[in-house]
């Protein structure tokens, strides 16, 4: 049980905390004063009374009460009270409007709802023997990403991983109960949750809650029953009445000024705190940033050598390079969203089941947890159709990619590649909708030998990586000489291009399985066409810009969208670079396909090895 005089001094620390919230809106006159306020009580609990003397990890998903957070830290004096209250949200300030890993005591920055919780329980998964923290909106529950994540840690018998809900009963626009109705409670004991319901004010009730959540076999949700703006005159009544008025709205500064009058702290009280901060000296971890770079710990293994003359994907070299990584490095961990058997992690499963986790249907949850396990320490390389991959879960790559995270995603059946799956399943899109990320790489293999060089690489790279490949199976590249392009001696390095053809006439630029139907256009033609391949359509070599200046005629072919993918970047290349085509054409997919075998596909969209034929004819 916490002290009376523990309990008074929790009273005392919100009340500081509350000034210093009121001060902050007072400079910005922006912000989320409502919630902050709400879901103080229980933060000071996990902050003050228990992260303080544990440095165990506190994931806030309601990202948007960073006022809350801030002040919290603030007045333990992680960071320095003065600068938060005159810089909130102002430019060239660390204290963003939502919650930011510059920050020491935040391990990863939120702001789209649903992403942090599912990132706490990507920490749980890592940190078996610790407990986790989380806070959740009520509003945000409604977030599918959540059920998600719900069934995940029940699936896995979470039972160090706590989910505290503001359940403040009032969103953005109105009443929870008048936006869109949700039973928490129920849907959670559904799941399969320890559920737990208290008086998200009561010091005590908080304190034994967490007490009993640790007692648990079970991840817990404690329904923290709050008051939006409690504790602040003017506000709280609103909250009672569950108005929004103060959910995303800063009081004018001559109404924060009647506020804080009302909030003094007397000499007594202000002593009393600066002890228990003095005794708390909470010091967590500083925020690192890693720029991209190698991992000397992390062991690449044995390469897989694919001889000339067998014929297979290159998610099956994926699969086995990832094996081998896997039993090389326990850090390593496999995941995918119920397509195993077809993404190829089914072989670490089968002989590592302890570095897989399966996620089941759950695209955004996936990308999101393997972020909380990859800010733990862990490697994850999570695969699905880059269909899903790229779309379903881009909001949680680009938050990823906000944070620095080191995620792997590996995404099988791209393109028109994926044959028969029609339309729907066919990403055509997914290399240009990750090319914007600023820390994320993006990568397409060419051939078995490259594919395992490349997945090795990101492997012992720090940093985001998105890696596509199709689904059809692929010749090994040779030279001409008839020996292996990619061989044991090969090294990738993010960007590299390959000349596979020397040549004067022409440039062909070709990247993936498109390089094949490049080299076949080139052997039927007696243009002296110059093939180079493209590894990313995010960064290039000189060796590139050079086989460009020398040409300058131009051939691009993908299996992507022409709007966002290799032709696009390679005509920005050439703007950066000074380089002016005296020929230019973007072989793409430039409509939806129907159903069909690749090369039909290929062939119906004007990407396959008849198109290139045509194009050398054309010069």
């Amino acid at each position: 049980m916490l002290t009376e005089n523990q309990l008074q001094t929790l009273e005392i620390f919100q009340k500081s905390c509350r000034r210093t919230i009121l001060e902050m809106l007072k400079t910005s006159q922006s912000g989320h004063p409502g919630g902050s306020l709400s879901a103080l009580t229980y933060l000071s609990v996990l902050y003050a009374f228990r992260a303080a003397q544990t440095n165990e990890p506190i994931i806030v998903s309601n990202g948007h009460i960073s006022p809350g957070v801030y002040s919290i830290l603030a007045e333990l004096g992680v960071v320095d009270k003065e600068e938060v209250q005159k810089t909130f949200r102002q430019i060239g300030s660390l204290f963003e409007g939502h919650i930011t890993r510059h920050i020491p005591g935040i391990p990863y920055g939120t702001g789209p709802l649903g992403v942090g919780v599912s990132v706490a329980a990507g920490v749980a998964l890592a940190n078996r023997d610790q407990m986790v923290f989380a806070s959740l909106g009520d509003g945000e529950a409604q977030e599918g990403q959540v059920h998600e994540m719900a069934l995940l840690a029940a699936k896995e018998k979470l039972n160090n991983f706590v989910v505290f809900v503001d359940y403040n009963r009032v969103q953005l626009t109105d009443s929870l109960t008048e936006t869109c109705p949700i039973n928490i409670t129920g849907i959670f004991r559904a799941h399969g949750w320890n559920v737990l319901e208290i008086d998200g004010h009561d010091g005590q009730a908080i304190w034994s809650a967490i007490e009993e959540a640790e007692k648990s076999d079970l991840p817990t949700l404690v329904m923290a029953k709050t008051i939006m703006g409690h504790g602040v005159p003017g506000m709280e009544e609103d909250g009672q009445a569950l108005k929004s008025t103060w959910h995303g709205k800063a009081p004018k500064p001559d109404v924060i000024d009647e506020m804080l009058s009302k909030l003094e702290l007397t000499p007594e009280e202000q002593s009393q705190l600066e002890a228990f901060v003095k005794e708390a000296n909470y010091q967590p971890p500083q925020p690192e940033f890693i720029e991209e770079r190698s991992l000397l710990a992390i062991n690449p293994g044995t390469p897989n050598l694919y001889p000339a003359d067998e014929l297979t994907d290159c998610r099956s070299a994926y699969g086995k390079a990832l094996l081998n990584l896997a039993h090389e490095n326990p850090e390593i961990i496999a995941g995918t969203a119920d397509v195993g058997g077809s993404v190829m992690t089914k072989f670490v499963a089968a002989e590592l089941p302890e570095q897989f986790i399966e996620f089941g249907i759950c695209e955004q949850n996936m990308v999101s947890a393997a972020g909380g396990l990859s800010i733990s320490g862990k490697i994850p390389f999570v695969s699905t159709f880059g269909a899903f991959m790229s779309s379903r879960a881009k909001d949680q790559a680009r938050v990823n990619d906000i944070n620095r995270a080191n995620v792997k995603m590996v995404s099988t059946h791209c393109g028109l590649s994926v044959g028969e799956d029609g339309p729907t399943h066919q990403a055509i899109d997914d290399m240009g909708s990750m090319i914007g990320l600023f820390h994320t790489g993006v990568i397409e293999p060419a051939d078995p030998n490259h594919c395992d060089r490349i997945i090795r690489y990101v492997a012992t790279h720090y940093g985001n990586f998105y890696v596509r490949m199709g689904r059809h199976k692929l010749p090994v590249l040779t030279r001409e000489d008839g020996s292996i392009f990619f061989d044991e001696n090969y090294q990738y390095e993010y960007g590299k291009t390959e000349i596979l053809r020397s040549g004067n006439a022409v440039t062909i630029v070709a990247i993936g399985s498109c390089i094949h139907e490049a080299l076949k256009a080139r052997e039927a033609s007696d243009v002296d066409a110059e093939i180079v391949m493209a590894s990313s359509i995010k960064k290039f070599d000189a060796t590139l810009i050079e086989s460009l200046k020398k040409t300058k005629k131009v051939i691009t072919v993908e299996d992507h969208n022409a709007a966002s993918g290799l032709g696009g970047a390679i005509a920005h290349l050439a703007a950066q670079e000074g380089i002016a085509f005296d020929h230019f054409e973007n072989l793409a997919v430039n409509e939806y396909q129907l159903s069909g075998k690749a090369p039909e596909l290929y062939a119906a969209a004007g990407i396959g090895h008849e198109a290139v034929t045509e194009a050398l004819k054309n010069l």
